[in-house]
């Protein structure tokens, strides 16, 4: 029997997806629900709080099954941390990279301090996760995130150094010491942070205004 013609000539069993792709999307949306669960649970019980057992049940999954998508529970908490900090470093690249070429200094860092943050309050649960775990997990995972966080950081050393340049921060200020009071700033808002108590950007443009009104040149 000849395949019945689909779309533009294309036969509908070659429109298909074959078994193999079908086990590979199941398999990604599975290793992004044990992602999710597991980032949620170490958010409120930590590194030591946490086992494979607890996450397993949070995802629906039997606990041996977590072993088909990661090797170890270190391996699984590795994933976790540099997903968070990719998943933010994604959301402000992409914020400043819609500025255009075009764009001040100063608009670049507004820009990206107010992205941060709302990417930080909006995906809670990594970012609430990687502040409780960064203190708690075994010096190798701590060196690894460090590692992670350093390559975004280089970013902002940029931002911070080009505003500076264009003298539209302060000149009196250490650069290192303002990045690393952001961020640090930044990165517990999600501990205390809820949802009911206004819009996640209007405490972002808040939490700008407030760092702006001091970075600013002197008048």
């Amino acid at each position: 029997m000849r395949p019945r013609r689909g779309v533009a000539g294309v036969s509908e069993t070659s429109q298909q997806p074959d078994a193999s792709q079908r086990a590979s999307a199941k398999s990604d949306l599975t290793r992004q629900r044990v992602l999710d669960a597991a980032a949620q649970i170490f958010a409120r019980r930590g590194f030591s709080g946490t086992t494979l057992s607890d996450i397993a049940k949070a995802a629906g999954l039997k606990t041996g099954s977590l072993y088909y998508h990661f090797a170890s529970r270190e391996d699984l908490v590795a994933e976790v941390m540099a997903r968070g900090v990719r998943q933010v470093a994604e959301s402000v690249e992409a914020a400043l990279a819609a500025l255009g070429p075009e764009a001040r200094p100063i608009e670049r860092l507004r820009t990206a301090v107010e992205q941060h943050l709302l990417c930080l309050l909006e995906r809670s649960d990594y970012a609430r996760a990687n502040t409780k775990l960064s203190s708690e997990v075994p010096p190798h995972l701590r060196s690894l995130h460090a590692a992670n966080e350093e390559i975004y950081g280089a970013l902002w050393k940029d931002l911070l150094a080009q505003a500076a340049a264009a003298g539209e921060i302060r000149s009196d200020l250490s650069l290192s010491a303002v990045r690393m009071l952001m961020l640090g700033a930044m990165a517990w808002a999600p501990e205390w942070y809820r949802p009911e108590a206004g819009p996640a950007r209007d405490l972002a443009r808040t939490f700008s205004e407030m760092t702006f009104a001091g970075l600013l040149p002197l008048r």
